[in-house]
């Protein structure tokens, strides 16, 4: 069930953005250069600017408070860490950002929530804030070529526990239902079909380990091969010389040129 008041408006918006997506990523692979890093930085600003405005909104319209506007959330907290990716590109962000963003965040995109209509501003700080994300994750690890590093899995599943404990202690304090960690949401969403609370949390969990799973598995392959190459050799940048009955002489190793990049790899990754 979709809640939106301008279903068209917003269908074009996502198809848009998507569509924008795809060309950037595509181009990025096929043309590689500094313009993929003014690219990412731009998402970045515009997903800071979207963050700072709707937080600004609330106040100015004197509707923000303690218990429901503090941005807990994990699609809140998303935001941020994706603006940060796109600005430095660091490693780890950019993992919270491509898993955070497809296991997360694309349900809002699918299933959004939002009261108000086109063109209202929370409508666009809604498009924005959810399509950024999305629009970061695949544009920083397909575009730039960033994958997730070996054990990203286990590291995000810890960080995202490790958050969800500190905003289920700011939800036991204040009263409040952030990450709807005390009570499921009024309206109807993807949780309502992992059982009742507080069952849902295990659930959910269980559907988050099931899909970090999915979403690291394209890198597997990669990560072998790299692991098998690195394996080969003794030393970095040297190799056994081989005998003449073809059998190698490890007390005879030569220097060797600098490897070329792997394939896959981007030129423009770790740049500022």
């Amino acid at each position: 069930m979709l809640a939106v008041v301008s279903p068209v408006a917003y269908g074009l918006s996502v198809v848009v953005g998507l569509g924008a997506c795809a060309g950037a990523c595509v181009a990025a692979r096929l043309r590689p250069g500094p313009w993929t890093l003014h690219v990412a930085r731009l998402v970045g600003l515009c997903l800071a600017v979207d963050a700072c405005s709707y937080t600004i909104g609330l106040i100015v319209a004197g509707t923000w408070s303690a218990r429901t506007s503090l941005p807990l959330a994990l699609c809140d907290v998303a935001v941020l860490v994706a603006a940060v990716a796109c600005l430095w590109r660091t490693p780890l962000l950019v993992e919270l950002t491509y898993f955070w963003g497809l296991a997360g965040t694309l349900q809002g995109v699918l299933t959004p929530d939002l009261s108000v209509g086109f063109p209202h501003l929370v409508f666009w700080q809604y498009v924005v804030g959810h399509l950024g994300i999305v629009f970061a994750a695949l544009f920083l690890v397909v575009g730039l070529g960033i994958a997730p590093r070996r054990y990203a899995v286990p590291r995000v599943l810890a960080i995202t526990i490790g958050y969800t404990a500190l905003v289920g202690l700011v939800d036991a304090m204040s009263g409040a239902n952030y990450m709807f960690l005390r009570r499921p949401p009024g309206e109807w969403t993807l949780l309502r079909l992992l059982g009742p609370w507080p069952w849902y949390l295990a659930s959910a969990t269980g559907v988050a380990i099931v899909l970090l799973l999915a979403l690291d598995a394209p890198f597997w392959a990669s990560r072998r091969r790299q692991a098998a190459h690195l394996a080969l050799q003794t030393r970095p940048g040297e190799q056994a010389r081989p005998t003449r009955q073809g059998q190698s002489d490890p007390g005879a190793l030569r220097q060797t040129p600098t490897e070329a990049p792997t394939a896959g790899s981007h030129p423009s990754v770790g740049a500022s």
